[in-house]
């Protein structure tokens, strides 16, 4: 209710509405005058402009979005499919798809926590380290063991 008020008042007095503007986001803010003690509104703007360091014409951070997006829904594919056909054919793509989507993963937390030149590299040598060996692990449960599939069937039978 006070949303559709505040919508309402916005408009009355002139001023374009929220999604008609180009750039700029505005949110009101409730403030009252001394004089008439009428509440009036303040717009406070937000500007949404592109970052400057991102490259205009490379696409490389798209893709690699769109390539974590399709690797998550592969996994939520990967689900059924393991469960109703176990075996080295399903579980060799999920140790790549595990392993890959949290390279990807810890790799983020790496790029927003981890600042200082030295340390990002350090980070970045340990996450690839630490992602091989998973898959390496992996790969060697597939092979010398009951594989990933079957082996989360056993502990979910028990």
């Amino acid at each position: 209710m006070a949303a559709l008020v505040r919508l309402g008042s916005i408009c009355h007095r002139g001023v374009s509405p929220v999604l008609l503007r180009s750039v700029l986001h505005a949110r009101p803010l409730v403030g009252s005058q001394r004089d008439d003690e009428r509440p009036h509104l303040l717009i406070s703007r937000i500007h949404t402009s592109t970052p400057s360091y991102a490259g205009s014409g490379s696409k490389a951070a798209s893709l690699h979005w769109t390539a974590e997006r399709v690797l998550s829904i592969m996994l939520l594919g990967m689900g059924p499919l393991a469960y109703f056909y176990p075996g080295p054919l399903v579980d060799y793509p999920l140790a790549a798809a595990l392993a890959l989507h949290g390279h990807w993963g810890i790799g983020q937390v790496v790029t927003d926590y981890v600042h200082g030149d030295a340390k990002v590299k350090m980070a970045n040598t340990g996450l690839f380290i630490l992602s091989t060996v998973t898959f390496a692990g992996l790969c060697y449960f597939n092979y010398n063991d009951v594989g990933i599939c079957k082996a989360v069937a056993l502990l979910w039978s028990k």
